[in-house]
């Protein structure tokens, strides 16, 4: 599938520090459960047209008219319970806001704020989960986010870039690779 295909090569273990983007792929892997990913991709578009580009202050703000606007759009999973979870983790993203921390530092902190680099062999049976997606579940569990179980965390961290779990066989892993060292060198350099 060629949405597939360049979603793997050119997005998926990309480092992204982008808080729409985070908040997208929040959504869309916490919207996965019980489905393909393939069908997710092809539903992107719509999700970001149906979201307002993940503006989690726009979204945040959604009410119970708006959450039935979405269940008749076909552009996106109709599945009300996912619906109000991507309302609600707006919402959390937003009260940490307010509470004064950034979200994007709160969630890159369940890697230690860099990229973790694995280095997996050729069908080297990836988890479903790890420590850090299970710190991860529980603390924005204890938020009020939603659809956020240690699987879909540790989808979220792959997808994101917070680790790379790119076979090292595979050419994005060297290409991931190097961008994490980068990272670690800059905050190196940054650090007293």
């Amino acid at each position: 599938m060629p949405l597939f295909i360049a979603y793997h090569d050119e997005e998926w273990g990309v480092a992204s520090r982008d808080p729409a983007h985070l908040f997208e792929m929040l959504t869309l892997e916490g919207a996965q459960s019980g489905l393909s990913w393939a069908t997710i991709l092809r539903k992107r578009a719509g999700y970001r047209a149906a979201f307002d580009g993940f503006d989690a202050r726009v979204v945040a703000g959604y009410g119970p008219d708006y959450v039935e606007r979405l269940m008749g759009d076909a552009g996106i999973v109709r599945n009300r319970a996912k619906i109000e979870a991507t309302i609600a983790n707006a919402r959390a993203l937003e009260a940490l806001q307010a509470g004064g921390t950034d979200p994007v530092e709160y969630l890159w902190s369940f890697v230690g704020g860099r990229p973790i680099r694995n280095r997996w062999p050729t069908g080297g049976g990836l988890p479903d989960e790890t420590a850090e997606s299970a710190a991860m579940s529980r603390d924005l569990k204890r938020r009020g986010f939603r659809f956020v179980g240690p699987t879909v965390c540790y989808s979220f961290i792959q997808s994101t870039g917070m680790v790379n779990d790119h076979v090292v066989d595979c050419f994005r892993w060297s290409e991931i690779d190097a961008a994490a060292a980068r990272l670690e060198a800059a905050s190196a350099e940054r650090s007293p």
